[in-house]
């Protein structure tokens, strides 16, 4: 019996959850939004949250209608970009946009899609787990965030700095997103694998899958195994309490799991 189980936790204190999970009979979506810019809502009153949440509500909609899912991208990307062009600045480097990790479950094979930082893990019978992401977003910002060691936040220095990295998202040899021009869907890792050797699915945030992937505390093997243990609620515990022992910063996390 296919069950479907899925938490999430806001990061920031004071701050809405910038992140969206949802799944219908045959797919999984999440889409993890990037916020916490300064002025912001000058650029776009509705703000990260919202964009996440129509964004992908449109895409679990359409999961179901037949479509590839980077044209099922394309048109969440497009429906949305269209309902605030006509009041926001919606083509501004720091208008809303998000990373996105889709799952579909069709015609016997497990589909899917990554675009930017955002985590799909497959669970395998026949050997270790199948993990599908984008690096290129990560690959970049740690060299972005070893530059601002040290530079006075605010500081022309700073801004400088975030300018470089925000100059990068959705150009060539930077990193691409879900923001307001659907032709990112070219650059989204996708794929397709028969569904009868899968064991499990979880789409993760990339504020979760830092439980693996930043802090080590297990494989994605062991990840796969304790969400259908203990649920995603327990990994986001385990995540914050790697946090604290590091002294990192929170991040909205959030998992969809499918065993």
């Amino acid at each position: 019996m296919v069950r479907v189980v899925m938490a999430t936790d806001a990061g920031h204190p004071g701050r809405a959850n910038e992140d969206f999970a949802g799944a219908v009979a045959d797919g999984l979506v999440l889409v993890d939004g990037a916020g916490g810019i300064a002025d912001a809502v000058r650029v776009c009153h509705h703000g990260v949250t919202w964009y996440a949440t129509r964004l992908g509500g449109a895409l679990l909609g359409a999961l179901s209608l037949g479509h590839g899912l980077r044209e099922v991208l394309a048109e969440g990307i497009e429906r949305i970009t269209d309902e605030h062009r006509d009041t926001c600045d919606v083509t501004h480097p720091i208008s809303p946009f998000a990373a996105v990790a889709m799952l579909r479950f069709v015609g016997g094979r497990v589909e899917h899609l990554v675009l930017g930082d955002a985590v799909v893990v497959l669970g395998r019978a026949d050997g270790e787990p199948f993990v599908a992401h984008d690096p290129r977003e990560v690959v970049i910002a740690r060299s972005v965030e070893q530059r601002l060691r040290g530079v006075p936040s605010g500081s022309d220095r700073y801004r400088q700095l975030l300018g470089e990295l925000r100059a990068q998202r959705n150009s060539p040899g930077g990193f691409w997103v879900a923001k307001d021009d659907p032709r990112v869907v070219a650059e989204a890792v996708t794929g397709s694998c028969p569904a009868a050797g899968v064991t499990g699915a979880a789409l993760l945030s990339n504020g979760a899958s830092r439980l693996v992937d930043t802090f080590g505390r297990t494989d994605w093997a062991g990840l796969l195994e304790l969400l259908d243990s203990a649920g995603p609620e327990e990994v986001i515990r385990r995540v914050r309490q790697a946090e604290a022992r590091e002294g990192v910063a929170t991040d909205d996390a959030t998992i969809v799991y499918r065993g």
